[in-house]
């Protein structure tokens, strides 16, 4: 992709990648309690929502946290492009541990406005989590940056599979101190928060990711989104990333109603989503691997053809009763998840305008989180109207959307960033 000359910063080496590890490792270690610090507490946050203000208002909770990591990644990126990702990352997780704080003490005067607030704040930490595999990339040869950030995408499987099961134990300790139940989670929350950001102070090299000069400034984020539109690879990017999460998240979120719909128990809705979970983020090292030896557009390819076989398995599970197809379709969803998305940011990490590459990145977590939270929003009328076969259709037509921009995006001569 070409730039001003005087926007562009020496391009990396292989030997920047042994520099890299330090660093690479305090965001290994900082998303492993952060992923831990979410996962604790978002199994007891809707339930704590329905405990303050009613049934009728439960899906608020999810929307307060996913609203609040939309908001908060473009101005934690335009941070870390001013002051540096260690600032950055460090602001992201203080401000989940305030939300974490809020949301205790809202579920002890029983206020659901102030609930709400905090859990808005609680979302910042998965914001924060996002940035970290784009800063794991700061500094790496461009041949393995896929690789880096698929590492530290991996650390969140040990928080989404250690942090639910911490849910009870945090009630009975929210117990001990007086705390109503549904609040004790929220104490691992505060703990994991707390470390995460000591992780990033202590242990992670503050650094500008940005070129530095007379002519460098801050790209905004619409100006990046436009510049995007304009380069075929950075765009591709911004559309797997969102198109991908809008899939997996329109599909996710249905399939425990319509499994409970099917008679089947909440462990067994338990044992699928773990299933699922686990294809989002336990393979990323593969996807990471593939990304830097076929290139991010093949690997696209490949995942885009997974969630396409997960949808058809959907929708043909929409009409059994037994657990089997449903698990086999919610796994290669989030299998398909996972290739996507690290395709689709390496995309984005390749970008050589430093300055650009920082505002884009943060817009695209900002889409993927707007594109999560819209399609949750109509998956429910959705599944009202057609049920579970209607929700497979619509994720497929979104993935046709994802389809449309790849086949239109080729490059007419090759880049080094696409293959």
């Amino acid at each position: 992709m070409s730039q001003p000359a005087d926007r562009v910063a020496a391009p990396p080496t292989d030997d920047d990648a042994p520099v890299a590890r330090r660093p690479v490792g305090a965001l290994v270690l900082s998303n492993l309690l952060g992923g831990i610090g979410v996962a604790s507490s978002v199994a007891v946050g809707a339930l704590l929502v329905e405990e303050v203000g009613g049934t009728a208002l439960a899906g608020l909770g999810q929307t307060a946290s996913v609203l609040g990591a939309a908001l908060a990644a473009i101005p934690l990126a335009r941070l870390a492009a001013r002051r540096g990702r260690r600032l950055a990352l460090g602001i992201g997780y203080a401000l989940a541990l305030l939300g974490a704080a809020t949301v205790i003490v809202a579920a002890v005067v029983s206020d659901l406005l102030l609930l709400l607030g905090g859990l808005l704040l609680f979302g910042v930490a998965q914001a924060t989590n996002l940035q970290s595999r784009y800063a794991a990339t700061d500094g790496v040869a461009p041949g393995k940056r896929a690789r880096v950030m698929s590492v530290v995408v991996w650390a969140t499987t040990v928080g989404t599979v250690a942090g639910p099961n911490l849910s009870d134990p945090g009630e009975r300790l929210g117990e001990q101190f007086s705390l109503p139940g549904l609040a004790g989670p929220y104490l691992f929350s505060l703990a994991g928060f707390l470390l995460a950001g000591l992780a990033v102070l202590v242990l992670y090299p503050n650094h500008r990711p940005v070129a530095t000069g007379p002519a460098a400034r801050p790209v905004g984020a619409l100006a990046a989104l436009r510049w995007a539109a304009g380069e075929p690879s950075a765009r591709v990017g911004v559309t797997l990333v969102a198109g991908g999460h809008a899939v997996m998240v329109m599909v996710m979120v249905m399939t425990p109603l319509h499994m409970q719909h099917h008679g089947m128990t909440l462990q067994v809705v338990g044992l699928v989503i773990s299933g699922h979970t686990l294809g989002m983020f336990a393979f990323s090292p593969v996807f990471g691997w593939l990304t830097d030896r076929l290139g991010p557009v093949r690997t696209s390819w490949l995942g885009v053809a997974v969630l396409g076989i997960s949808v058809l398995l959907g929708y043909v599970a929409a009409g059994m009763t037994g657990m089997g197809m449903t698990a086999v379709a919610l796994f290669l969803l989030g299998l398909g998840w996972s290739a996507v998305t690290i395709a689709g940011s390496t995309m984005i990490a390749r970008i050589d305008d430093v300055d650009m590459r920082v505002s884009l990145q943060g817009a695209a977590d900002a889409g993927m989180n707007y594109a999560g939270a819209a399609a949750a929003a109509v998956a429910g009328p959705i599944l009202t109207a057609g049920g579970f076969y209607g929700v497979n259709v619509a994720g497929a037509v979104v993935l046709a959307v994802v389809v449309v921009v790849l086949v239109a995006s080729r490059p007419r001569r090759p880049l080094s960033t696409d293959r």
